[in-house]
């Protein structure tokens, strides 16, 4: 079970802190607020912290959180409660808001012009069907673990703190990268609806590499003004969103019914001019429009009934937007050849196309507000998954912080929109739609495999004998998703590989479900046909990541060696102190209820 899971109360404030100093109103910027634990408290400890690196390594990989640390322990760490004031309406009006934005108004032109025609609206279909197999996989840990940390911490739980932190580093690229793509979007937009090209309100500095050179002070100044509103209030933010929703939704309908008055079946009559290959590079792309359902479940420490409000908001959320997307990508693709479809603002420039001038406006208002919802949501849900993880002091405790007034992290909230920022003010959308799907799919696939840890581990319980089995059957399944994946990826034309690997997937998928008895059933919600339906995920977010550029691997993996980097130097020795500080803090509370009972008894 590892050290982590003995933590206590008493204990969280880490090996030089104190639970005191974290409960601490305000925005002190001290160093015990950054470096609370024991190993940054000298040179001497830190040299003596980095020559335990091989043994503290060993003791993290082992390490396994529990529902109940997570839920009542760590979270105590922020000092403050965050408020319980969402029902299952707010979170599917989140939902909506989280998801329906520059992935469908952008994405959309972009994909279908360049990698899969008219066939866009099958690659949604793909996304869709994959980004439900993850909605449920997220729903039964959000309902047993209802708390800010997000996947981070179900992977605490399930497969362990390294682990955890790699898919934290990730979890945070994934936001920051998202809020930036869809605010250089918002100035797309908004420049269509000034009668402008989107590059018109953008500084262009020529010494820069060109996809980094067109800067958007548009773009920074809209993630300012949503960091504002994000920390004043959860609850306004949903009353807000809700509102801008419902409006937002009115306008799709407008587009659906107005652009199919304008429709030409002849433009589908080229249907999947890039073949399948095409098709699945771009459900890989489109998967970032889907992206923003994992933040409502971040929200789950603020629900009124994690139980019943998690699966009615995220599943119905979650139904809607793929309806509304395929659509969506319908109605566009009958408006335009796709060859005609334009990558920056599609919907606006094809009613411009078919003589509905007027209507661009709309379209424009109508992605205006959707962006502006999703970056509201998203910049709620990143906060709060930060706030988590600087809990477990992965990340400075500062970050951890909850404001007693309005009940938010908003030193988290800040920090996460200032990074936002600074990266849309630079890059380029394609870049950042590319890096975002990996981060986004190896996070999925790695909640799918937790599940099925979950459901078929428990530690102390379960024999031997069982845990091998479900050890291989768990790599068979990987093994086959990435063989498939990379047969996919090398463009070798053939069935071979996939005759391989497909039967390898189900009987290995097969034998989970008939030769291993699950360890571990749901108290309250839980996922339908396991092991089917988390495998099923595994595979499919696999195999989208072979559709995905070596470029942008290239760039992930810089991104994993630096957070690699971090956590050697920093992350693990503060996560390490803290679980040795609670470790002691339990026994010692332990030993004292033993004394307490032994004197009653006398």
């Amino acid at each position: 079970m590892g050290t982590i899971a003995t933590e206590s109360r008493g204990g969280g404030g880490g090996g030089g802190g104190g639970g005191a100093k974290q409960r601490r109103a305000g925005c002190c910027c001290t160093k015990d607020e950054f470096l609370p634990d024991e190993s940054f408290q000298s040179w001497a400890n830190y040299m003596k912290a980095l020559r335990e690196t091989g043994m503290r390594l060993k003791n993290r990989i082992a390490a396994r959180s529990m529902d109940d640390t997570e839920i009542n322990e760590v979270r105590a760490r922020s000092g403050h409660e965050m408020k319980r004031n969402l029902s299952w309406w707010d979170l599917i009006w989140f939902g909506i808001g989280a998801v329906i934005g520059a992935g469908i108004f952008v994405l959309t032109g972009q994909e279908a012009r360049n990698a899969a025609g008219p066939a866009v609206i099958l690659s949604f279909v793909v996304s869709g069907v994959s980004s439900m197999l993850s909605v449920f996989c997220y729903t039964e840990f959000a309902v047993e673990i209802p708390v800010a940390g997000g996947s981070f911490a179900y992977l605490r739980v399930e497969l362990g703190d390294f682990v955890a932190f790699i898919a934290a580093g990730n979890i945070l690229l994934e936001y920051v990268v998202s809020c930036a793509a869809v605010a250089r979007s918002w100035t797309s937009y908004f420049a269509t609806l000034l009668n402008h090209q989107p590059d018109d309100f953008r500084i262009h500095i020529a010494s820069l590499s060109p996809d980094y050179s067109r800067l958007d002070p548009i773009a920074v100044v809209v993630i300012v003004a949503i960091c504002l509103a994000a920390v004043f209030s959860t609850k306004a933010t949903s009353r807000f969103n809700y509102v801008s929703s419902i409006i937002h939704l009115a306008i799709i309908v407008f587009i659906i019914a107005a652009g199919l008055s304008r429709a030409d079946p002849k433009n589908l009559s080229d249907f999947m001019p890039f073949g399948a290959r095409g098709l699945f590079s771009a459900s890989a792309v489109l998967f970032f429009a889907y992206v923003g359902f994992d933040a409502v479940s971040t929200m789950a420490e603020e629900t009124k009934n994690p139980a019943k409000d998690i699966p009615l908001g995220l599943v119905g959320a979650m139904c809607i937007t793929t309806l509304c997307y395929c659509l969506l990508a319908f109605t566009l693709c009958l408006m335009q050849p796709y060859s005609q479809i334009d990558p920056n603002a599609p919907f606006s420039v094809a009613f411009e196309a078919v003589g509905m001038d007027w209507a661009k406006y709309i379209v424009a208002f109508g992605a205006l507000k959707g962006m502006t919802t999703v970056l509201l949501v998203s910049a709620v849900g990143q906060a709060r998954y930060l706030t988590h993880i600087a809990r477990t002091h992965m990340v400075p405790p500062w970050f951890a912080q909850v404001h007693a007034t309005t009940g938010t992290p908003i030193n988290a909230t800040v920090a996460m929109l200032v990074a936002t920022a600074t990266i849309a003010l630079f890059t380029e959308l394609s870049i950042l739609s590319n890096l975002l799907s990996i981060s986004t799919l190896f996070i999925f696939m790695l909640v799918a495999v937790a599940l099925l840890v979950r459901r078929y581990y428990v530690n102390g319980e379960t024999s031997a004998t069982e845990r091998n089995k479900l050890i291989v059957c768990i790599v068979l399944i990987l093994g086959s998703s990435v063989g498939a994946a990379g047969y996919w990826a090398a463009g070798v034309d053939g069935w071979v590989g996939y005759v391989v690997a497909i039967p390898v997937w189900f009987l290995s998928t097969g034998f989970l479900w008939l030769g291993v008895p699950q360890a571990k059933k749901p108290k309250m919600w839980g996922v339908p046909m396991v092991p089917w339906l988390p495998s099923a995920s595994i595979a499919i977010n696999i195999f989208l990541l072979g559709s995905i550029d070596g470029l942008s691997y290239m760039r992930f993996g810089i991104w994993t060696a630096l957070l690699l980097v971090y956590y050697f130097f920093l992350g693990l020795h503060a996560s390490y102190d803290t679980a040795k500080a609670a470790a002691a803090a339990a026994a010692a509370a332990a030993a004292a209820a033993a004394t307490a009972e032994g004197a009653n008894r006398r």
